[in-house]
């Protein structure tokens, strides 16, 4: 075939697969000859429910403009309105286009400029495979939510399903379905590709820029031709690589827990053992009778629910602290799910008449219950426990960063576990216990701890083996996921769309009552919400016993990592702990029947790697917090961008570290970054990394003038408008208060 300059193409070109996934340029006009060398009906699978699927990687990716409009239909870029103030800003509309669209069909790659050219082109596949309701052929988006809302009205899509709002994780239209491929993995593109194994690619980075406004009439050249196809090149061969592990498309789960979730299940229901190959009844009947009783328990287990713990000690909030050292669990959710006792029956109300009615329940039993506390307050400085937004009830109250220090009156719903760390942390005037919800406790069940012992067990010693690349990464990705989907709501709202675009359908009472009474019943469920809740309270619990052992030298702490100062004054709690986790691994394996050495494996260089204990990590040269989820390290090598590495590296929610070091670095320098590091620090728009989405559900159409000077005559059913945001450091009046007044009292 021919070769030609990839920017004279007309919405015909594709891009030829030669020695697998080795491609060159090619103008090719029969679509249909095309469609023979890529697709073939020996491709199509079939499953138990008359369903036909093809067995092969797809994937579609678009690049679009995000541009203004003022009321006289003069179009701007967004460099031209960023020193606008905001109520210039306000009178602009903003609008998105797509100019230029890249499909891939089991290696040959598609590339359009209008939406008309990727409507015929569908329109030809669904004709050419004959494609239905039984019949599909499945097409991998890299973040479906965006390039969705482009297309939700370009066809009439049957059949949504969605995570949230403009969360689709699937969609359907007449035999093609669109599935989200970042759900799938959890990764950027750039981490996708460093992730495949057998097949090469790196994502191409800085050959496109965002603030140009481009329409389908702009000339594209080769380096930006490239970047458009090397994005729908990564998702064609991570989808590839995940067919050859699993044989069949349909293997491929919906999300990242589906894989971890079918693997689990597999191993709890059946049963292959020299005695007895077949249904594992024993586990259906237990899981069976593990049934939450009615919707204001699980109401309640909802409100005692809570997340990893993440905070700073406000006393060293706002300063630049030297040498500090952090410490990590190994693996801190799968531990305790191994190690801990968990609810292992229907919860039965109960009414403690007295303390010590109450002290005997939280030690023979597990429970949950709303609790109310007068005239509370914290016995410490150095950490508050009690997170004030789960305080559904409170009156009169002073808060660290969004963590209780005291008040007068406040309700909230905890677990047994949680009870403990509060009875430490705060003292009280008077305490009072209701809905009480209590049950009894027992290891999870052998099936399924086995399950997580033999993905940690993979996940360490295969780490590094030459051949054996792909099963560590799916150990590790499915470890990560075992705490995840054990915690997954059974009662969640429904998010549809249709013709009148994106509902939440929130479900009533007598609904959700339904869908309990389905979930309690439900013939391929085999957890139990009430774990879930449980797993992390554990880890809450097992985080605490550092930071109430660090006491003042404490800093920083974030779910599973401590970070403090003084590291030989604690080395001997670090060295007891730990030998402590081992004889719990040893009395759960004793439970279990499973071999101790099976989750105390060894790595690639002989280390013994224990689950569930301290590990030191490093001591950071420099640390500085301004709470929870922002801090700044200087550590050598601490971040690596491109060829470049950093000694300083930076966790801010809502900024990329890879984009704000090198900034905050050129124009602070190496002396002065840890001092701009503070409150009212602006990192601007360019160097944040992160945009504003804007979507449009409406038709717009007009004029706008490319970065050449070139008009356009637009047609956008529905777009989204991408922003750069800037980010400025922002501390609450309430904690640079609290930070203000413990430094005051230190000085006294």
């Amino acid at each position: 075939m021919k070769k030609c300059t990839p920017f004279n193409f007309d919405g015909k070109i594709f891009v030829s697969r030669e020695n697998g996934f080795q491609m060159e340029y090619c103008n090719y006009k029969d679509i249909d000859l095309v469609l023979n060398y890529a697709i073939s009906e020996n491709d199509l699978c079939g499953n138990s429910k008359s369903e036909y699927i093809y067995n092969i990687p797809c994937a579609f990716d678009i690049e679009t403009s995000s541009f203004y409009r003022d009321l006289d239909g003069k179009t701007y870029n967004y460099n031209q309105i960023k020193n606008y103030s905001q109520k210039d800003r306000e009178k602009l509309e903003k609008l998105g286009i797509m100019y230029v669209w890249q499909f891939g069909l089991n290696g040959y790659i598609f590339i359009g400029r209008e939406w008309n050219e990727f409507i015929y082109l569908i329109n030809r596949i669904k004709t050419r495979l004959q494609l239905n309701e039984n019949k599909r052929l499945i097409i991998y988006v890299h973040n479906l939510s965006f390039e969705f809302q482009f297309i939700c009205k370009l066809f009439e899509f049957q059949k949504v399903f969605a995570i949230d709002l403009r969360r689709p994780i699937y969609a359907i239209t007449d035999g093609i379905e669109f599935r989200c491929s970042y759900l799938l993995s959890g990764y950027n593109l750039e981490t996708l590709a460093k992730n495949l194994l057998k097949y090469k690619i790196k994502k191409l980075v800085g050959n496109l820029d965002y603030f140009l406004i481009r329409t389908p009439q702009t000339p594209i050249n080769e380096n930006e031709l490239d970047y458009c196809v090397n994005d729908v090149k990564i998702v064609m061969l991570y989808i590839l690589e995940y067919i050859e592990n699993v044989k069949n498309i349909q293997n491929i789960p919906l999300t990242k827990t589906g894989a971890v979730r079918k693997f689990c299940r597999k191993n709890c229901f059946y049963v292959n053992t020299e005695n007895y190959k077949g249904v594992n009844y024993n586990y259906k009947r237990m899981i069976k009778n593990l049934q939450i009783n009615d919707l204001h328990e699980f109401k309640t287990l909802q409100r005692a629910f809570s997340g990893g713990f993440t905070h700073a000690n406000a006393n060293y909030s706002d300063k630049t602290i030297l040498n500090v050292s952090s410490f990590d669990f190994t693996s801190s959710y799968p531990f305790v799910m191994v190690s801990e006792k968990y609810p292992m029956s229907s919860g039965y109300k109960y009414t403690p008449e007295n303390e010590s009615e109450l002290n005997e329940v939280l030690t023979d039993y597990l429970s949950v219950f709303d609790v109310e506390f007068f005239d509370i307050f914290s016995r410490e400085t150095f950490e508050n426990y009690i997170s004030v937004s789960k305080c559904f009830i409170k009156e009169k109250f002073a808060e660290n960063n969004g963590r209780l220090i005291c008040a007068k009156h406040i309700i909230l719903t905890v677990t047994s576990i949680d009870y403990t760390i509060i009875k430490k942390l705060y003292t009280w005037k008077k305490c009072n216990i209701g809905n009480m919800y209590v049950y009894e406790k027992q290891f999870l069940p052998s099936e399924f701890v086995g399950c997580i012992i033999d993905l940690y067990k993979k996940k360490t010693e295969l780490k590094g083996i030459d051949g054996k690349e792909n099963e560590y990464l799916n150990a590790k990705e499915m470890l990560n996921s075992c705490y995840g989907m054990s915690v997954t709501n059974p009662l969640r709202n429904e998010f549809t769309f249709d013709v009148n675009g994106w509902k939440e359908n929130e479900l009533t009472d007598n609904e959700k009552r339904e869908t309990l009474l389905k979930y309690n019943f439900a013939e391929n469920r085999f957890l139990f919400y009430l774990w879930g809740v449980f797993v992390t309270a554990y880890a809450r619990r097992n985080l605490f016993t550092g930071i109430f052992e660090l006491k003042n030298d404490y800093v920083y702490s974030d779910t599973d990592s401590v970070k403090f100062i003084n590291l030989e004054r604690h080395k001997l709690y670090f060295e007891t702990y730990n030998k402590l986790v081992v004889e719990k691994l040893k009395k759960a394996c004793n439970f279990h029947g499973i071999e101790i050495n099976n989750v105390m494996p060894k790595n690639k260089k002989g280390e013994t790697k224990i689950l569930g204990i301290w590990e030191f990590e490093g001591t950071y040269t420099k640390f500085k917090t301004l709470g929870a989820k922002r801090y700044m390290v200087q550590k050598e090598n601490a971040l690596t961008v491109g060829n470049n590495n950093y000694d300083f590296s930076l966790t801010v929610s809502g900024v990329n570290k890879k984009n704000a070091i090198p900034y905050l670095l050129e124009k602070y320098g190496e002396n002065g970054i840890f001092n701009a590091f503070t409150n009212y620090l602006e990192i601007p728009e360019n160097a944040t990394g992160k945009n504003i989405h804007t979507y449009i559900d409406y038709e717009t159409t007009g004029k706008v003038i490319d970065y050449l000077g070139n008009e356009y005559l637009f047609e956008c059913k529905s777009g989204v408008h991408l922003e750069p945001t800037s980010y400025t450091l922002n501390l609450s009046v309430q904690y640079l208060q609290l930070i203000t007044n413990l430094k005051t009292l230190k000085s006294y």
